[in-house]
């Protein structure tokens, strides 16, 4: 993989994490509720589970692939496609988005939440479907095995959601009760992730075929 792909894919990774999800708003009441510790370990189980997902990814893409070089240009139109739904389906969400997204988080030793946090993002199909429509986009064959780009982007993505939701258990942990802030932010945030999932999901499907 050239330099270019991957550092557009830091700058396009970096820029959802920074978009709060699930996964962040189950950190966030761990450490409100527990303190920094609480919040570290479920980012640690989170990671766990993002890296079950990159790899089954890995191991799936690179069969797609064995198949036929054209079922692999599908697999990217349709995760180009899927991004797209994404962004629309959370731009043009109904729902109202209020502090009470952020679930409650009863009491728990370390080791239950990194466990718990673990097989919560393991079982999440969502993250499943996000890796397999997101990396594919900058991944090429010619550029060698698919399995291990994959695995590489994978490595990059986790490293970076780490840092993000450990950024975001340090906050909630510190501010604790103002971390939700007003009404109108979720409002905002879902604005911004439908946008940003749309624009990616655009830029996929008019991506240079050359680079596929």
């Amino acid at each position: 993989m050239d330099f270019s792909t991957i550092w557009l894919f830091i700058v396009a990774a970096a820029t959802l994490l920074i978009i709060p999800g699930p996964a962040v708003f189950y950190i966030m009441a761990r450490s409100i509720d527990q303190g920094k510790k609480a919040g570290l370990v479920s980012v640690l189980g989170v990671s766990l589970g993002g890296a079950v997902h990159v790899l089954a990814g890995a191991i799936g893409v690179s069969a797609i692939l064995m198949t036929s070089a054209t079922a692999f240009t599908i697999v990217k139109y349709l995760g180009a496609a899927y991004l797209i739904y994404l962004g629309c389906k959370t731009l043009f969400s109904t729902s109202d988005s209020s502090t009470s997204e952020i679930p409650k988080a009863p009491r728990k030793k370390l080791l239950k939440i990194f466990y718990e946090s673990a097989l919560v993002e393991v079982m999440n199909p969502k993250t499943a479907l996000f890796f397999l429509a997101f990396f594919p986009q900058f991944i090429s064959p010619s550029a060698g095995s698919v399995s291990v780009q994959f695995l590489l982007l994978g490595a990059i993505f986790i490293i970076l959601a780490f840092i993000s939701d450990g950024l975001y258990a340090f906050l909630a942990a510190s501010i604790r009760k103002r971390v939700v802030g007003s009404n109108a932010s979720p409002k905002l945030l879902n604005r911004m992730t439908g946008y940003l999932y749309i624009a990616l999901g655009v830029f996929s499907a008019f991506a240079s075929p050359s680079k596929t």
